[in-house]
């Protein structure tokens, strides 16, 4: 039944990221819901952890300790190229690198990994093995992943909402949620500018990311850990020699370069210096304030050192910026690797949903599963 009156909502989605966007859109696509409420605390889509990520679409490789990881990538990635093709970048050759020592796989279980779920993989050509210490690495595979713009991707998720009749509000923060007699939740809220409401939805999502446990009202919490971490890659202009390849040495202490299309740069990564330092959810802590409050010492030079040992070329490299944001993941992956999707239901919120995807493309299996547990509205 279609909720009444300017704050009543058949469903309100919290956060304006590309999760929240999509999963808003799809309410009104999929489940024929006919008002639907994107609410966003920053005055524009995906200004936050969809935008200050390294933009990949993953196909697979990235996970060879957890297998569903990257089996589900690769049944998710031709989706999100059909879906979104204008945002996706595909000139570039990328090369995942089986470094000698310290890696937790070798290259005969890679390419048994690869064929395991499907992946295409080859052996690199020459020039592209020439761009790695043959001393460090052992073997170079070419393979096939994406990049994403971000910034075309927010445009073409903030059309689709138009085109459908979303209602947007932006600066917008949510507070708490309560359940009502009615069999609605209350989701209470407070502008920028310091007005307080209130909206009532049939369902309610909470896509938060990093917010995802601080939205509470009588809502007593999520039911699972999560992990934050202050995170820096660094945003480099690569050698004319470098300027098409994106690389991943695999699988262990090592580095991840990759296109940043949104800035025409490349992102650099790595295992010992992008995670700066890392907590598990507290309510005490606000994340985006430690984020704010932490003077962000900047490790792009050591990042740069270590890679050059494997890339002698990344040395002439120039490190223009870095970006810095909260990353959260799910604490019981710490050991697997492994980017499963969060999807929790509350039987005291009948309608509540606490949303989390580790990557772009786990978009596909919150769909699955919002089909799997929510009745089309009729």
């Amino acid at each position: 039944m279609t909720a009444c009156g300017d704050n009543q909502f058949d469903a309100v989605v919290i956060g304006g990221g590309f999760y929240g966007a999509v999963i808003a859109s799809s309410l009104k696509t999929r489940f024929g819901m006919k008002r639907v409420l994107l609410i966003e605390q920053e005055h524009s889509l995906m200004t936050r952890a969809s935008l200050r990520n390294q933009a990949r679409v993953h196909n697979g490789y990235h996970y060879p300790r957890s297998y569903k990881t990257a089996y589900r990538s690769r049944i998710n990635l031709p989706k999100f190229a059909q879906d979104w093709p204008a945002a996706v970048s595909s000139k570039f050759t990328k090369l995942y690198a089986i470094a000698s020592k310290n890696s937790k796989v070798t290259p005969k279980q890679f390419i048994r990994f690869c064929k395991e779920i499907g992946a295409p993989v080859e052996l690199a050509n020459p020039f592209h093995r020439s761009l790695f210490d043959s001393r460090l690495i052992e073997s170079v595979f070419q393979v096939e992943e994406y990049a994403f713009d971000a910034q075309i991707l927010s445009k073409l998720a903030h059309k689709e909402l138009c085109e459908h009749q979303i209602d947007m509000r932006f600066a917008t923060k949510a507070l708490g949620i309560y359940p009502l007699d009615s069999g609605l939740n209350r989701v209470t809220l407070k502008r920028q500018d310091g007005e307080e409401s209130s909206v009532e939805g049939r369902l309610v999502f909470n896509c938060t990311y990093t917010g995802l446990d601080r939205v509470r009202g009588e809502f007593s919490g999520l039911k699972t850990t999560l992990k934050h971490e202050v995170t820096e890659m660094a945003l480099l202009e690569l050698p004319d020699e470098l300027n098409k390849v994106a690389v991943t040495v695999m699988d262990g202490p090592f580095f991840s370069l990759m296109p940043y299309p949104s800035r025409n740069l490349f992102t650099l990564s790595h295992v010992r210096y992008t995670p700066h330092f890392s907590w598990l959810e507290e309510a005490s802590i606000d994340p985006y304030k430690r984020l704010d409050e932490y003077e962000k010492g900047s490790r792009a030079h050591r990042m740069l050192l270590d890679t050059a040992r494997y890339m002698p070329l990344i040395s002439d490299a120039r490190h223009v910026d870095s970006i810095f944001e909260v990353k959260t993941v799910l604490a019981k992956n710490e050991t697997d690797d492994g980017r499963p999707i969060l999807f929790e239901e509350y039987p005291d919120y009948p309608g509540l949903f606490s949303v989390l995807g580790g990557k772009i493309d786990n978009i596909y299996d919150i769909l699955e599963r919002m089909e799997a547990c929510i009745k089309p509205a009729v």
